[in-house]
């Protein structure tokens, strides 16, 4: 059962690095390549349909971390606190520059709500590279640490390159390039690779710290149900918003 819980909390993890990957890289290079209102409008329209459908990945990783590493999860927390803060921060922040940056029609007012948008997204994807650092050397080394920052830059580059595929995949006029699905794909192995490796050099670490094997099986019992909701909910996302089915327009509530 341990073996098992492992394999989906590494599923989960590298799912979300290769799916957010993507809005975090986008949101990345909007003051790069997104040289003008218009541009960067397109930007968001490619990525908004995704964002809650990638977002609900992270939320599954957060309850596989409480429920099956507890004693992990208070590690984490203690050993990462002032980053755990800052990536919460910069979550909610780059969050609130999508909802809020067409809510009064403005070019100061979007531009404010873009650069939001650039500072979370820079914020998660570089705290994502040092907590990858910090948890393959058991959360005793410093947040400061050269590799740990070393790791948070190569991270915010994936990311960025992820998404720049995904903008020539989705909405190629802003990106200046044509990105094929197998494109996207492999970006989005690459995005994910420094999550896989961290994980899977951690294999024995993380049997040692998992909960109780009855404890697993409830979380088992409790956790099926969803699974297949979570996996339509994605094949529905990415089919009805692939490039030819539908125009790229920003959803309402962004």
């Amino acid at each position: 059962m341990e073996l098992i819980w492992y394999a989906v909390f590494t599923l989960l993890l590298s799912g979300y690095f290769a799916l957010e990957g993507f809005d975090l890289g986008v949101g990345l290079l909007m003051p790069v390549i997104g040289r003008t209102q218009e541009t960067r409008d397109r930007m968001v329209a490619a990525m908004a349909p995704f964002v809650l459908a990638n977002e609900v990945w992270l939320v599954a990783v957060a309850g596989a971390l409480f429920g099956v590493y507890p004693h992990l999860e208070g590690e984490a927390l203690f050993g990462l606190y002032p980053l755990v803060v800052a990536m919460l921060l910069s979550w909610v922040v780059r969050d609130a520059g999508l909802w809020f940056r067409r809510r009064i029609d403005g070019p100061g007012w979007r531009r404010f709500w873009d650069a939001m948008i650039t500072a979370g997204s820079l914020g998660l994807s570089f705290g994502w590279g040092v907590t990858l650092y910090a948890a393959a050397t058991g959360f005793g080394s410093s947040l400061l640490h050269p590799l740990g920052l070393l790791l948070g830059v190569v991270v915010t580059l994936l990311f960025a390159w992820h998404g720049w595929t995904f903008l020539g995949w989705r909405a190629p006029e802003t990106a200046g390039i044509t990105r094929t699905g197998r494109a996207l794909a492999l970006s989005a192995l690459a995005a994910a690779l420094p999550a896989l490796a961290v994980l899977g050099g951690s294999l024995p670490y993380l049997l040692d710290h998992s909960a109780p094997a009855s404890t697993l099986g409830v979380m088992g019992v409790m956790a099926l149900p969803f699974a297949p909701v979570m996996v339509l909910a994605q094949v529905w996302v990415w089919r009805f918003f692939r490039p030819g089915r539908s125009a790229v327009r920003t959803p309402s509530f962004f």
